[in-house]
C-alpha cells in the first residue's frame, strides 16, 4: 500500500534577521535595497539609450529614495494608524520601519516629490527620466515583495493549494478566527507577496515590449507602468486579511480606492498624451531642459541631448 503523502506547501522561513556581532541585517531592508539598485541599474540603460548622461538616474535616487521611504512610511501609519496610537500603543513603534509596513502608494508620491527635485537641480524633464525608469520600478516592487515573505506579513486568506504558504499562528492577524478556518497546523494561506512578484514581473516584460513597439514617450510610458501594477493591485487586494484603518470604503478596501483612481487617472493620462504626441514623434523630447543641454559632440557622454537609437533600450 503507497503510504499517503503530506501536502507540499511554501514553507515560511524560521528569520528574517540575522547577527553579525552585534549589527542586526534584516531580511526586509535587503529586499528593499536590492530592488533599489535593480531599479537603478535597468533606469540607468534606458535613461541613456534615452540621451541621458550615465550614472545621473544614481545620482537622482539619491533624492528619490529617501524622500519615497519617507512617503510609504507616512501612507502606511496613516492607514494603520491604530496599530501606533491609542490606549497601551507605543507611538515610537511608527519609526521602526524594519520592522514592516510601507506603503507603495506613499512610495510613489515621495520617490517623484523627491525625483523633481532633484530633476529641476540637474537641469533636466521629468517625464523621460520616469518613463526610463518605469519598469525598474516593476522590477523593485517584484524583489521588495519578498521581505514581506520573510516578514510573515501581508498574505491572504485560507488555501489548500501546493503553493499555499504557511504561516505561523502568531503571525496570523489578531481578527482572523483560526480556529473557524482550520483543524490546526500547517496554517496556509494564499501567498500574495507571490502573485504580486509574478505580476511585476510579467508587468515589466509587457511594458518593455509595448516601449519598443510603440515607441512610447511624454510620460507614457509611466502612465502604462501606473496602470499595469493599479490593475495587478487591485484583485490581489481582495484576497489579504490583514486589516487596515478605513478598511470597508462602501464595500472596498481602501488600497482597491486608491487603485481604481490611479489606473483612471493614468489612464486619462494616457489617452490625451497620445493624442497630443503620436507615435512618430514620441521619441523626440530632450531630457534635459531648455538652456540645460550638453553639446552633442565632446561631451563626456557622447550623446546627444536626443536619442539616437531607442533600441539599445531594454
Amino acid at each position: 500500500m503507497i503510504p499517503e503523502l503530506a501536502p507540499a506547501f511554501i514553507p515560511s522561513p524560521g528569520q528574517g534577521v540575522w547577527h553579525i556581532g552585534p549589527l542586526p541585517v534584516r531580511a526586509y531592508a535587503l529586499c528593499i535595497i536590492l530592488g533599489v539598485i535593480a531599479a537603478v541599474w535597468v533606469g540607468d540603460k534606458r535613461y541613456v539609450a534615452r540621451g541621458g548622461r550615465p550614472g545621473l538616474v544614481g545620482d537622482i535616487a539619491l533624492w528619490a529614495v529617501p524622500f519615497g521611504l519617507v512617503g510609504a512610511r507616512l501612507y502606511h501609519v496613516i492607514t494603520d494608524h491604530d496599530l501606533y496610537f491609542g490606549a497601551g500603543k507605543d507611538p515610537v513603534g511608527a519609526l521602526e520601519i524594519w520592522h514592516g509596513g510601507l506603503g507603495i502608494w506613499g512610495a510613489i508620491m515621495g520617490g517623484v516629490a523627491g525625483a523633481a527635485i532633484a530633476c529641476r537641480r540637474y537641469g533636466i524633464r521629468m517625464r523621460p527620466l520616469m518613463d526610463a525608469l518605469a519598469p525598474g520600478l516593476l522590477l523593485a516592487q517584484a524583489i521588495g515583495r519578498w521581505g514581506n515573505y520573510f516578514n510573515q506579513e501581508l498574505f491572504g486568506g485560507k488555501t489548500t493549494k501546493p503553493w499555499g504558504l504557511e504561516i505561523d499562528k502568531d503571525k496570523i492577524p489578531a481578527g482572523y478566527d483560526v480556529e473557524k478556518h482550520f483543524d490546526g497546523p500547517p496554517y496556509t494561506f494564499h501567498p500574495t507577496f507571490l502573485y504580486e512578484c509574478l505580476w511585476n514581473l510579467g508587468a515589466m516584460g509587457l511594458l518593455i515590449w509595448l516601449d519598443r513597439k510603440l515607441k512610447l514617450g511624454f510620460g507614457r510610458c509611466f502612465a502604462l507602468y501606473v496602470m499595469f501594477y493599479c490593475a495587478g493591485r487591485g484583485w490581489i487586494e481582495h484576497l489579504r486579511i490583514d486589516t487596515v484603518e478605513y478598511n470597508d470604503v462602501l464595500g472596498l478596501r481602501l488600497n482597491v480606492w486608491t487603485s481604481i483612481v490611479l489606473f483612471t487617472g493614468a489612464l486619462v493620462y494616457f489617452v490625451l498624451a497620445g493624442r497630443r504626441h503620436p507615435a512618430p514623434e514620441s521619441r523626440e523630447e530632450s531630457v534635459y531642459l531648455p538652456g540645460r543641454e550638453p553639446a552633442s559632440e565632446g561631451t563626456e557622454t557622447g550623446e546627444s541631448d536626443l536619442v539616437q537609437d531607442p533600441s539599445r533600450e531594454m
